[in-house]
């Protein structure tokens, strides 16, 4: 058998990146048609033929997939220069490296890497994995090397049971605690990227312009603000996220909350302009924080704010949720400050208020993150299509629905009062007031 391994094909200036990147998790793709499983075949190859002994697994999430994406390929790939052992599902290079691949479909199936040791882990559409599943695959990328750092290797589009992990991950950058933001490199790629797909099959660009607006958005574009079944397709981060800006102290503001403990506490802040189009300017997002504290917290970040009113979830008055004096949650706010009026709470309809203020040109300032992160991320009710699925991260949404369902009156800008200044040698209206109107 010969020790040599000659590969065909040159990286696009995308995949090229994809094969420099030595962060601990890597993540490539976007868009449909960027070469994802190319780029992932070819850097494995890569990796396994440059450090002996490399240990690699990669993984599709079902078997045919692995068998069409990968077996085939590599098999053609790598004749004559590495055994390929079916049983095992495995590449064996000449100089020890390994390259085992497997699928982890159901959430349980990810149980059968448990105890096993990788240098690489790849995940091949890693949006269609859950984030238990791929934080279980963690704990198998690891190893004793000195000359090689254990990483993780994902390729993606936008949609799936995972999009929101690898969205918070790697397109938002949205870090919990343990989680180091070097750690992660995302390289984004759409099918223009890709040259060869282009002039070889010019007709499946034309197949994803010609896609219903949602998915053209996610497998054309990459528009990871897309997912299968996201209840506010309205949303555009384009349209709506927009850098804070100095808003006019004349314009009516307010606040909404949604009460929280040991699910997050959600308080925005709103101004209302002349035009009537609403801004959300401000968010406090907070976990595990007492209402005193919340409410401390609101009023300073208030200032010297004029605020018209704060709406706020109904079970701030619930009995269940009363202080260790006996006070409700609501009666704890209003003596830290922060006065609480009872939220329209009709979901169906407030949903519907949101998306009607999406349509005519609701603002979100690029400083309320978890309201610009999960509001997107919304999903339809499988048992009731007009309302939100109850295992969404709805807190920040649902303080948006109360704020809008108070409909504010729109802001009027009042004319300063007139000036009056003393001049001794005049009269005035007031026969020696000795003040004059200017």
């Amino acid at each position: 058998m010969p020790k040599t391994l000659t590969l065909h094909g040159t990286p696009n200036p995308r995949q090229a990146e994809f094969f420099a990147a030595q962060s601990a998790h890597i993540a490539y793709g976007g868009a449909r048609g960027g070469g994802k499983s190319w780029a992932m075949r070819r850097k494995f190859v890569l990796l396994a033929c440059r450090y002996a002994g490399l240990q690699i697994l990669l993984l599709r999430r079902t078997l045919p997939e692995l068998t069409e994406n990968h077996v085939r390929p590599l098999l053609a790939e790598l004749y004559g220069f590495a055994t390929f052992r079916q049983t095992a599902r495995e590449f064996l290079f000449p100089n020890g490296s390994r390259i085992k691949l497997g699928y982890c479909d159901r959430e349980a199936d990810v149980y059968q890497y448990q105890g096993q040791e990788y240098d690489v882990v790849g995940l091949e559409e890693a949006t269609h994995s859950t984030e238990s599943q791929m934080q279980f695959l963690t704990t198998c990328n690891r190893g004793t090397r000195s000359d090689f750092s254990p990483r993780m290797y994902y390729t993606c589009n936008p949609g799936g049971a995972g999009h929101a992990w690898v969205k918070r991950l790697f397109v938002e950058r949205s870090y919990r605690e343990g989680e180091i933001a070097a750690d992660y490199a995302f390289i984004p790629a759409k099918v223009t990227d890709n040259p060869m797909l282009m002039r070889n099959n010019p007709d499946y660009v034309r197949k994803l312009a010609a896609l219903p607006e949602p998915l053209r958005r996610a497998h054309l574009h990459g528009d990871w603000d897309v997912l299968a079944g996201q209840y506010f397709p309205e949303f555009l981060r384009e349209r709506h996220a927009v850098p804070p800006f100095a808003i006019p102290a004349w314009w009516k503001r307010f606040r909404a909350m949604d009460w929280g403990y040991n699910d997050p506490c959600c308080v925005l802040w709103f101004a209302l302009s002349p035009e009537g189009i609403i801004c959300v300017y401000r968010e406090l997002y907070l976990t595990k924080t007492l209402s005193a504290e919340v409410a401390r917290q609101a009023v300073a970040l208030s200032a010297d704010e004029r605020i018209a009113y704060t709406v706020a979830s109904p079970d701030a008055w619930q009995q269940r949720g009363l202080s260790a004096e006996g006070r409700s949650i609501a009666e704890v706010f209003a003596k830290n400050g922060m006065p609480l009026l009872p939220a329209d709470s009709a979901r169906v309809v407030g949903w519907q208020r949101v998306r009607e203020c999406l349509a005519s040109g609701l603002l979100i300032f690029t400083s309320c993150p978890n309201l610009l992160r999960t509001l997107p991320l919304l999903t339809f009710d499988p048992r009731d299509c007009e309302d939100v699925a109850d295992n969404c991260e709805d807190h920040a949404a649902e303080a948006l629905r109360y704020g809008l369902m108070s409909r504010p009156s729109r802001s009027v800008e009042v004319a300063p009062p007139a000036t009056r200044t003393y001049n001794p040698f005049a009269t005035g209206r007031t026969a020696g007031s000795g003040f004059v109107e200017l």
